[in-house]
């Protein structure tokens, strides 16, 4: 893209200076592409009193992580290494006979036996029956599945001691919140999905994403460990006062030894332009996945009660979910936009009919606001007025 005064480019660059501060966000990168046009920038300073932003910052992605670990999981899937309809206990027998319990709120010991067995789907789609219990005010297996050092909150690769052998066994041992297949919940079922994909890959998580997925890409500076430890910045998180406290150093940052645990749904460090290439290669269907391997995991794959429930609206906001991507909620093809953000500052979307897709990359949880509906509202009025 051209970076010509009365581009929209010019309006989504002025419309983020506007919000950054060293009391809100310190700085962004910028990334879009549209109609094979590249743009990427960097705004403001990579820390609250360091030097300016640079574009090949690299930064904790989170949730982000997931549409990459969707798009492995489907290159399995084509290869014919697994299948969307198998049950998990075939590479995880540990997840063999599930219990479930009666209620949320109640006893972990009250449960009933699973209905059926957890698919490779339903790990795709979060419908395996566990993850974060928004609609209730306490959970005791919640509760517990924390005190077991199972990982549900922030994704620091530090939080979780246990190798992914480990932390299936101690999963095991807990009933499930859901049956199988029918509710929406965030967002266990990627800690899962990335210990089967390792199994079924017969090799590492990471050396797994790194051969099949970000190599192919040219996604060099996307790990699960930090390549080059003077691109990373600093995470922060709002203290609750109006300013920002450390979440992570740049310097002693957990991303810089290898994770005992890789995190397969918030695990990876990235940058815009590495981002960016993903999108594109979903706008382009590249060699690496079929047409209908992406149409499928950019499809709205929740039922209406699903997407309805207290669990996917608190978190969906009226979207939908597809494999590992959220779904604009017209039912239409192809979508308006499908993407993802991650908890610690960053977002993604594709516009497949703008052939569009762009990035917002910042480092403070959670998310940034009113920096993040600025950025996509800005965005999204420039591919519109664009089109005509």
């Amino acid at each position: 893209m051209t970076r010509d005064t009365d581009t929209p480019i010019n309006e989504l660059r002025e419309a983020v200076a506007r919000q950054l501060g060293p009391n809100a966000v310190p700085g962004a990168v910028l990334a879009v592409s549209r109609d094979g046009q590249t743009w990427v920038e960097a705004i403001g300073r990579a820390s609250i009193d360091g030097p300016p932003m640079s574009p090949d910052a690299v930064m904790r992605i989170s949730s982000m992580t997931k549409p990459l670990t969707a798009v492995l999981t489907l290159m399995l899937v084509e290869d014919g290494t697994i299948a969307l309809a198998d049950p998990v206990e075939r590479w995880l027998p540990e997840l063999a006979d599930r219990q479930v319990v009666r209620r949320l709120d109640g006893p972990v010991t009250d449960t009933e036996p699973a209905e059926r067995a957890i698919t490779v789907e339903d790990l795709l789609t979060m419908r395996m029956g566990f993850g974060f219990a928004f609609e209730v005010d306490a959970c005791p297996l919640a509760d517990l599945a924390r005190a077991r050092g199972l990982g549900l909150g922030p994704p620091l690769p530090s939080a979780i001691a246990h190798t992914p052998d480990e932390w299936l066994a101690r999963f095991a041992e807990l009933p499930l919140m859901d049956q199988p297949g029918r509710t929406w919940r965030y967002d266990a079922a990627y800690f899962v999905l990335g210990v089967l994909l390792a199994r079924a890959g017969r090799t590492t998580l990471p050396e797994l994403m790194r051969e099949r997925l970000l190599e192919p890409l040219g996604m060099t500076s996307t790990r699960f460990v930090v390549r080059d430890p003077t691109r990373l910045i600093p995470s922060y998180a709002q203290n609750g006062s109006g300013g920002l406290a450390v979440f992570d150093p740049a310097e002693g940052s957990a991303w810089l030894e290898p994770p005992v645990f890789p995190h397969a749904g918030g695990g990876l460090v990235s940058t815009a332009s590495d981002y960016l290439r993903f999108g594109e290669f979903l706008l382009s269907k590249g060699a690496l996945l079929s047409a209908e391997s992406i149409r499928a995991m950019t499809t709205d794959q929740l039922t209406p009660e699903q997407r309805t429930s207290e669990p996917a609206a608190i978190v969906l906001d009226g979207a939908g979910w597809g494999y590992g991507v959220s779904v604009s909620p017209e039912r239409s093809s192809p979508p308006e936009r499908f993407g993802w953000g991650g908890g610690l500052g960053t977002s993604w979307y594709v516009y497949p009919r703008h052939n569009a897709t762009a990035v917002l990359l910042t480092q403070v949880m959670p998310p940034p606001e009113p920096l993040s509906t600025t950025f996509w509202s800005t965005f999204e009025a420039g591919i519109a007025a664009a089109a005509g």
